[in-house]
Protein backbone atom coordinates (compact mmCIF):
# COMPACT_ATOMS: atom_id res chain seq x y z
CA UNK A 1 0.00 0.00 0.00
CA UNK A 2 1.38 3.05 -0.93
CA UNK A 3 1.48 6.32 1.55
CA UNK A 4 -1.02 8.21 -0.10
CA UNK A 5 -3.49 5.55 0.11
CA UNK A 6 -3.02 4.87 3.92
CA UNK A 7 -3.39 8.37 3.98
CA UNK A 8 -6.60 7.95 2.27
CA UNK A 9 -8.18 5.21 4.95
CA UNK A 10 -6.92 7.85 7.95
CA UNK A 11 -8.69 10.33 6.23
CA UNK A 12 -11.99 8.37 6.60
CA UNK A 13 -10.98 7.02 10.08
CA UNK A 14 -10.97 10.68 11.57
CA UNK A 15 -13.72 11.86 9.36
CA UNK A 16 -16.16 8.90 10.54
CA UNK A 17 -14.81 9.78 14.11
CA UNK A 18 -15.70 13.44 13.83
CA UNK A 19 -19.24 12.39 12.57
CA UNK A 20 -19.75 9.65 15.21
CA UNK A 21 -22.36 8.28 13.88
CA UNK A 22 -23.22 5.78 11.75
CA UNK A 23 -23.00 7.11 7.66
CA UNK A 24 -24.07 4.62 4.75
CA UNK A 25 -22.49 5.14 1.18
CA UNK A 26 -24.40 3.74 -1.89
CA UNK A 27 -21.52 1.92 -4.46
CA UNK A 28 -24.08 2.95 -7.72
CA UNK A 29 -21.52 0.62 -10.16
CA UNK A 30 -21.63 -3.65 -10.18
CA UNK A 31 -18.27 -2.85 -11.18
CA UNK A 32 -17.36 -0.97 -7.54
CA UNK A 33 -18.93 -3.73 -6.08
CA UNK A 34 -16.79 -6.46 -7.31
CA UNK A 35 -13.70 -4.37 -6.78
CA UNK A 36 -14.85 -3.29 -3.35
CA UNK A 37 -15.41 -6.51 -2.12
CA UNK A 38 -12.31 -8.04 -4.18
CA UNK A 39 -9.50 -5.92 -2.59
CA UNK A 40 -11.15 -5.85 1.09
CA UNK A 41 -11.68 -2.15 1.34
CA UNK A 42 -14.77 -3.12 3.85
CA UNK A 43 -12.32 -4.44 6.18
CA UNK A 44 -10.41 -1.04 6.27
CA UNK A 45 -13.57 0.64 7.04
CA UNK A 46 -14.62 2.40 10.32
CA UNK A 47 -17.57 0.51 11.97
CA UNK A 48 -20.06 3.06 11.52
CA UNK A 49 -19.20 3.62 7.78
CA UNK A 50 -21.84 1.32 5.40
CA UNK A 51 -21.45 0.63 2.06
CA UNK A 52 -24.56 -0.36 0.13
CA UNK A 53 -24.65 -1.46 -3.20
CA UNK A 54 -26.87 0.21 -5.69
CA UNK A 55 -28.78 -0.38 -9.00
CA UNK A 56 -25.67 -0.78 -11.37
CA UNK A 57 -25.57 -4.22 -12.05
CA UNK A 58 -26.68 -3.93 -16.02
CA UNK A 59 -28.34 -7.60 -15.22
CA UNK A 60 -29.64 -7.25 -12.35
CA UNK A 61 -32.08 -4.18 -12.58
CA UNK A 62 -33.38 -5.93 -16.12
CA UNK A 63 -36.76 -6.81 -15.23
CA UNK A 64 -38.46 -9.72 -15.27
CA UNK A 65 -40.79 -9.24 -18.47
CA UNK A 66 -37.91 -8.68 -20.48
CA UNK A 67 -36.23 -11.57 -19.35
CA UNK A 68 -39.73 -13.09 -20.44
CA UNK A 69 -39.68 -11.83 -23.81
CA UNK A 70 -36.05 -12.41 -24.39
CA UNK A 71 -36.85 -16.20 -23.55
CA UNK A 72 -40.25 -16.06 -25.74
CA UNK A 73 -37.93 -14.62 -28.68
CA UNK A 74 -35.73 -17.63 -28.65
CA UNK A 75 -38.28 -20.14 -28.62
CA UNK A 76 -39.76 -18.88 -31.93
CA UNK A 77 -38.97 -21.06 -34.97
CA UNK A 78 -35.74 -19.61 -37.14
CA UNK A 79 -34.49 -17.04 -34.56
CA UNK A 80 -31.19 -16.54 -33.09
CA UNK A 81 -30.55 -15.60 -30.21
CA UNK A 82 -27.31 -13.36 -29.09
CA UNK A 83 -26.76 -12.39 -25.76
CA UNK A 84 -24.11 -11.43 -23.17
CA UNK A 85 -22.98 -14.31 -20.95
CA UNK A 86 -24.35 -13.12 -17.46
CA UNK A 87 -27.76 -13.15 -19.37
CA UNK A 88 -28.05 -17.05 -20.17
CA UNK A 89 -28.61 -18.15 -16.01
CA UNK A 90 -30.69 -15.21 -14.97
CA UNK A 91 -34.49 -17.28 -14.58
CA UNK A 92 -37.55 -16.04 -15.96
CA UNK A 93 -41.23 -17.83 -15.49
CA UNK A 94 -40.61 -20.77 -17.95
CA UNK A 95 -36.43 -21.41 -17.11
CA UNK A 96 -33.78 -19.40 -18.35
CA UNK A 97 -31.73 -19.11 -21.66
CA UNK A 98 -29.82 -21.42 -20.54
CA UNK A 99 -32.23 -24.36 -20.30
CA UNK A 100 -33.90 -23.26 -23.84
CA UNK A 101 -30.75 -23.38 -25.23
CA UNK A 102 -30.05 -26.86 -23.53
CA UNK A 103 -33.87 -27.63 -25.17
CA UNK A 104 -32.48 -27.36 -28.86
CA UNK A 105 -33.25 -23.06 -29.16
CA UNK A 106 -29.96 -21.19 -31.14
CA UNK A 107 -28.82 -18.44 -28.92
CA UNK A 108 -25.62 -17.60 -28.70
CA UNK A 109 -23.06 -15.65 -26.19
CA UNK A 110 -21.21 -13.15 -27.64
CA UNK A 111 -19.04 -10.76 -26.92
CA UNK A 112 -20.02 -7.41 -28.26
CA UNK A 113 -23.13 -5.97 -30.30
CA UNK A 114 -21.10 -6.13 -33.52
CA UNK A 115 -20.50 -9.87 -33.16
CA UNK A 116 -23.96 -10.40 -32.95
CA UNK A 117 -24.12 -8.87 -36.36
CA UNK A 118 -21.56 -10.82 -37.70
CA UNK A 119 -24.18 -13.70 -36.73
CA UNK A 120 -26.52 -12.19 -39.12
CA UNK A 121 -24.26 -11.89 -41.68
CA UNK A 122 -24.00 -15.54 -41.60
CA UNK A 123 -26.94 -16.55 -41.15
CA UNK A 124 -29.28 -14.60 -43.77
CA UNK A 125 -31.99 -17.47 -43.49
CA UNK A 126 -32.46 -17.00 -39.63
CA UNK A 127 -33.68 -13.77 -37.68
CA UNK A 128 -30.63 -12.65 -35.30
CA UNK A 129 -32.02 -11.18 -32.23
CA UNK A 130 -29.48 -9.47 -29.97
CA UNK A 131 -30.55 -8.30 -26.17
CA UNK A 132 -29.05 -5.74 -25.87
CA UNK A 133 -28.92 -4.75 -21.90
CA UNK A 134 -26.44 -1.95 -19.96
CA UNK A 135 -26.25 1.37 -18.80
CA UNK A 136 -24.91 4.39 -20.75
CA UNK A 137 -21.83 2.62 -21.08
CA UNK A 138 -22.92 -0.23 -23.75
CA UNK A 139 -25.62 1.95 -25.59
CA UNK A 140 -23.30 3.52 -28.28
CA UNK A 141 -22.26 0.22 -29.03
CA UNK A 142 -25.92 -0.75 -29.94
CA UNK A 143 -26.82 2.55 -31.43
CA UNK A 144 -23.46 2.11 -34.08
CA UNK A 145 -24.31 -1.55 -35.16
CA UNK A 146 -27.71 -0.56 -35.69
CA UNK A 147 -26.26 1.94 -38.08
CA UNK A 148 -24.19 -0.17 -39.45
CA UNK A 149 -26.83 -2.99 -40.47
CA UNK A 150 -28.87 -0.03 -42.03
CA UNK A 151 -25.95 0.78 -44.29
CA UNK A 152 -25.18 -2.55 -45.23
CA UNK A 153 -28.85 -3.37 -45.72
CA UNK A 154 -28.72 -6.57 -43.61
CA UNK A 155 -32.08 -7.36 -43.23
CA UNK A 156 -31.85 -10.34 -40.65
CA UNK A 157 -31.39 -8.26 -37.65
CA UNK A 158 -32.94 -6.42 -34.80
CA UNK A 159 -32.24 -5.56 -31.46
CA UNK A 160 -34.05 -6.18 -27.88
CA UNK A 161 -33.41 -2.76 -26.37
CA UNK A 162 -33.38 -2.86 -22.69
CA UNK A 163 -30.84 -0.34 -22.17
CA UNK A 164 -31.07 1.81 -18.91
CA UNK A 165 -29.89 5.23 -17.65
CA UNK A 166 -28.53 5.49 -14.45
CA UNK A 167 -29.27 9.38 -13.10
CA UNK A 168 -33.49 8.43 -12.80
CA UNK A 169 -32.65 5.22 -10.42
CA UNK A 170 -30.88 7.08 -8.77
CA UNK A 171 -33.67 9.66 -8.30
CA UNK A 172 -36.03 6.99 -7.59
CA UNK A 173 -34.00 5.66 -4.74
CA UNK A 174 -33.98 9.35 -3.09
CA UNK A 175 -37.28 9.51 -3.61
CA UNK A 176 -38.02 6.62 -1.34
CA UNK A 177 -38.36 7.72 2.23
CA UNK A 178 -36.91 3.36 2.72
CA UNK A 179 -33.87 4.64 1.58
CA UNK A 180 -31.35 6.43 3.91
CA UNK A 181 -28.32 7.63 2.07
CA UNK A 182 -25.61 9.76 2.90
CA UNK A 183 -23.54 9.87 -0.57
CA UNK A 184 -23.19 8.47 -3.55
CA UNK A 185 -19.75 6.60 -5.03
CA UNK A 186 -20.78 7.11 -8.58
CA UNK A 187 -19.66 4.91 -11.89
CA UNK A 188 -16.35 5.63 -13.67
CA UNK A 189 -17.28 4.11 -17.12
CA UNK A 190 -20.84 5.38 -17.24
CA UNK A 191 -19.39 8.84 -16.12
CA UNK A 192 -17.00 8.38 -19.43
CA UNK A 193 -20.23 8.75 -21.60
CA UNK A 194 -22.44 11.22 -19.48
CA UNK A 195 -19.87 13.27 -18.17
CA UNK A 196 -19.22 14.42 -14.47
CA UNK A 197 -22.37 17.60 -15.04
CA UNK A 198 -25.08 15.11 -15.33
CA UNK A 199 -24.51 14.38 -11.36
CA UNK A 200 -25.49 17.89 -10.32
CA UNK A 201 -29.24 17.93 -10.94
CA UNK A 202 -28.59 15.17 -7.93
CA UNK A 203 -26.75 16.89 -5.71
CA UNK A 204 -28.90 19.87 -5.87
CA UNK A 205 -32.28 18.67 -5.79
CA UNK A 206 -31.75 16.09 -2.81
CA UNK A 207 -28.53 17.92 -1.02
CA UNK A 208 -26.14 14.81 -1.14
CA UNK A 209 -22.75 14.55 -1.99
CA UNK A 210 -21.76 12.83 -5.54
CA UNK A 211 -18.28 11.66 -6.26
CA UNK A 212 -17.05 9.83 -9.55
CA UNK A 213 -14.48 7.49 -8.63
CA UNK A 214 -12.64 4.57 -10.71
CA UNK A 215 -11.75 0.91 -10.51
CA UNK A 216 -9.12 0.47 -8.93
CA UNK A 217 -8.55 0.12 -4.67
CA UNK A 218 -6.53 3.60 -4.54
CA UNK A 219 -9.15 5.93 -7.24
CA UNK A 220 -12.43 4.36 -4.83
CA UNK A 221 -10.59 5.07 -1.36
CA UNK A 222 -10.23 8.14 -3.05
CA UNK A 223 -13.82 8.75 -3.88
CA UNK A 224 -14.51 7.50 -0.09
CA UNK A 225 -12.62 9.95 1.20
CA UNK A 226 -13.98 12.79 -0.49
CA UNK A 227 -17.35 11.73 0.37
CA UNK A 228 -16.51 11.28 3.70
CA UNK A 229 -14.76 14.70 4.20
CA UNK A 230 -17.84 16.43 2.54
CA UNK A 231 -20.08 14.61 5.22
CA UNK A 232 -17.89 16.05 8.17
CA UNK A 233 -18.41 19.40 6.82
CA UNK A 234 -22.02 18.85 5.93
CA UNK A 235 -21.63 19.31 2.47
CA UNK A 236 -23.30 18.69 -0.85
CA UNK A 237 -21.61 18.72 -3.56
CA UNK A 238 -20.14 17.03 -7.04
CA UNK A 239 -16.57 15.67 -6.97
CA UNK A 240 -14.66 13.97 -9.86
CA UNK A 241 -11.76 11.85 -8.58
CA UNK A 242 -11.60 10.34 -11.66
CA UNK A 243 -10.08 13.04 -13.94
CA UNK A 244 -8.36 11.63 -16.17
CA UNK A 245 -11.15 9.80 -18.13
CA UNK A 246 -13.85 11.67 -16.82
CA UNK A 247 -15.20 15.26 -18.44
CA UNK A 248 -17.50 17.49 -17.45
CA UNK A 249 -19.75 16.86 -20.68
CA UNK A 250 -18.56 13.31 -21.26
CA UNK A 251 -18.58 11.57 -24.85
CA UNK A 252 -20.30 13.94 -27.45
CA UNK A 253 -19.46 11.93 -30.02
CA UNK A 254 -21.20 8.95 -28.22
CA UNK A 255 -24.27 10.96 -26.75
CA UNK A 256 -24.51 11.89 -30.67
CA UNK A 257 -24.67 8.58 -31.91
CA UNK A 258 -27.17 7.00 -29.18
CA UNK A 259 -29.58 10.02 -30.34
CA UNK A 260 -29.94 9.39 -33.55
CA UNK A 261 -30.62 5.85 -32.76
CA UNK A 262 -32.72 6.05 -29.48
CA UNK A 263 -35.09 8.41 -27.78
CA UNK A 264 -35.69 8.50 -23.56
CA UNK A 265 -38.58 6.41 -23.04
CA UNK A 266 -40.28 5.21 -19.74
CA UNK A 267 -39.20 1.86 -19.08
CA UNK A 268 -39.52 -1.10 -16.47
CA UNK A 269 -36.90 -2.18 -13.54
CA UNK A 270 -37.14 -4.68 -11.28
CA UNK A 271 -38.47 -3.85 -8.25
CA UNK A 272 -38.28 -0.52 -8.85
CA UNK A 273 -41.49 -0.32 -11.70
CA UNK A 274 -41.28 1.47 -14.58
CA UNK A 275 -39.27 4.64 -13.95
CA UNK A 276 -40.56 7.33 -16.19
CA UNK A 277 -38.04 8.78 -18.79
CA UNK A 278 -35.37 6.06 -17.36
CA UNK A 279 -34.93 3.63 -20.79
CA UNK A 280 -34.46 3.99 -24.61
CA UNK A 281 -36.34 2.92 -27.51
CA UNK A 282 -35.46 2.53 -30.23
CA UNK A 283 -36.66 5.44 -32.91
CA UNK A 284 -39.78 5.15 -34.86
CA UNK A 285 -37.32 5.70 -38.40
CA UNK A 286 -35.20 2.66 -37.02
CA UNK A 287 -37.85 0.40 -35.95
CA UNK A 288 -37.31 -2.16 -38.46
CA UNK A 289 -34.30 -2.94 -36.34
CA UNK A 290 -36.47 -2.98 -33.38
CA UNK A 291 -37.11 -6.59 -32.02
CA UNK A 292 -40.41 -5.57 -29.86
CA UNK A 293 -42.01 -4.10 -33.59
CA UNK A 294 -40.73 -6.60 -35.86
CA UNK A 295 -42.02 -9.87 -33.87
CA UNK A 296 -45.41 -7.83 -32.58
CA UNK A 297 -44.15 -8.95 -28.62
CA UNK A 298 -45.95 -8.31 -26.02
CA UNK A 299 -44.55 -7.76 -22.61
CA UNK A 300 -46.25 -8.98 -19.84
CA UNK A 301 -45.96 -8.54 -16.36
CA UNK A 302 -43.52 -9.06 -13.65
CA UNK A 303 -43.51 -12.28 -11.66
CA UNK A 304 -40.37 -12.83 -9.64
CA UNK A 305 -39.65 -15.23 -7.12
CA UNK A 306 -41.60 -14.35 -3.58
CA UNK A 307 -38.51 -15.22 -1.36
CA UNK A 308 -35.96 -13.41 -3.82
CA UNK A 309 -34.57 -10.22 -2.07
CA UNK A 310 -32.70 -9.14 -5.64
CA UNK A 311 -35.31 -6.08 -5.70
CA UNK A 312 -34.30 -4.88 -2.14
CA UNK A 313 -30.73 -5.50 -2.84
CA UNK A 314 -30.56 -3.85 -5.46
CA UNK A 315 -32.07 -0.51 -3.58
CA UNK A 316 -29.81 -0.71 -0.56
CA UNK A 317 -32.65 -1.75 1.43
CA UNK A 318 -30.98 -5.26 2.53
CA UNK A 319 -27.95 -6.83 2.14
CA UNK A 320 -27.97 -10.18 0.49
CA UNK A 321 -27.75 -12.09 3.98
CA UNK A 322 -30.70 -10.89 4.69
CA UNK A 323 -32.51 -12.87 2.34
CA UNK A 324 -32.81 -16.65 3.30
CA UNK A 325 -31.70 -18.23 0.24
CA UNK A 326 -28.75 -16.63 0.13
CA UNK A 327 -25.90 -19.37 -0.09
CA UNK A 328 -28.52 -22.08 0.80
CA UNK A 329 -31.34 -22.68 -1.74
CA UNK A 330 -29.63 -19.77 -3.81
CA UNK A 331 -26.14 -20.21 -4.98
CA UNK A 332 -24.27 -19.50 -8.41
CA UNK A 333 -24.99 -22.74 -9.50
CA UNK A 334 -28.59 -22.71 -8.71
CA UNK A 335 -29.29 -19.01 -8.60
CA UNK A 336 -32.55 -18.01 -7.75
CA UNK A 337 -32.25 -14.12 -8.74
CA UNK A 338 -30.09 -12.39 -11.15
CA UNK A 339 -27.91 -10.88 -8.03
CA UNK A 340 -26.48 -14.14 -7.71
CA UNK A 341 -25.92 -14.99 -11.63
CA UNK A 342 -24.23 -11.63 -13.05
CA UNK A 343 -20.15 -11.52 -11.99
CA UNK A 344 -21.21 -7.50 -10.94
CA UNK A 345 -24.63 -8.75 -8.77
CA UNK A 346 -24.33 -8.15 -5.29
CA UNK A 347 -25.08 -11.76 -4.07
CA UNK A 348 -22.18 -13.24 -6.29
CA UNK A 349 -19.80 -10.86 -4.62
CA UNK A 350 -21.18 -11.88 -1.20
CA UNK A 351 -20.88 -15.23 -1.65
CA UNK A 352 -17.70 -15.20 -3.36
CA UNK A 353 -15.92 -12.45 -1.50
CA UNK A 354 -17.44 -12.11 1.60
CA UNK A 355 -19.70 -14.06 3.78
CA UNK A 356 -19.50 -17.36 5.17
CA UNK A 357 -21.51 -19.93 2.74
CA UNK A 358 -24.30 -21.14 5.09
CA UNK A 359 -24.21 -24.87 4.44
CA UNK A 360 -27.80 -26.40 4.56
CA UNK A 361 -28.43 -29.22 7.16
CA UNK A 362 -28.37 -32.76 6.08
CA UNK A 363 -31.63 -34.32 5.59
CA UNK A 364 -32.34 -37.06 8.11
CA UNK A 365 -33.55 -40.06 7.37
CA UNK A 366 -37.06 -41.06 8.50
CA UNK A 367 -35.68 -44.97 9.35
CA UNK A 368 -32.85 -43.26 12.04
CA UNK A 369 -29.32 -43.07 11.66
Amino acid sequence: MDIATARRIDDIAAAARSIGRPVRLMEVCGTHTVSIFRSGIRSLLPANVGLVSGPGCPVCVTAQRDIDAAIELACREGVIVCTYGDMMRVPGRVGSLERQRAEGADIRVVGSSRAALAVARSSPANEVVMIAVGFETTTPATAAVILEAEREGVENFSVLAVHKLVIPAMSTLLEDDDVQLDGFLCPGHVSVIIGSDAYRTIVDRYNIPCVIAGFEPPSILDGLARLMNQIERTESKLKNAYPTAVTPKGNRVAQRLVDSVFEVADAPWRALGVIPQSGLAVRTEYSHFDALSRFQLTIGEDEDHPACLCGQVIQGKVTPDACTLFGTTCTPLKPYGPCMVSTEGTCSAWFKYNVPRRIPPAPVSESGP
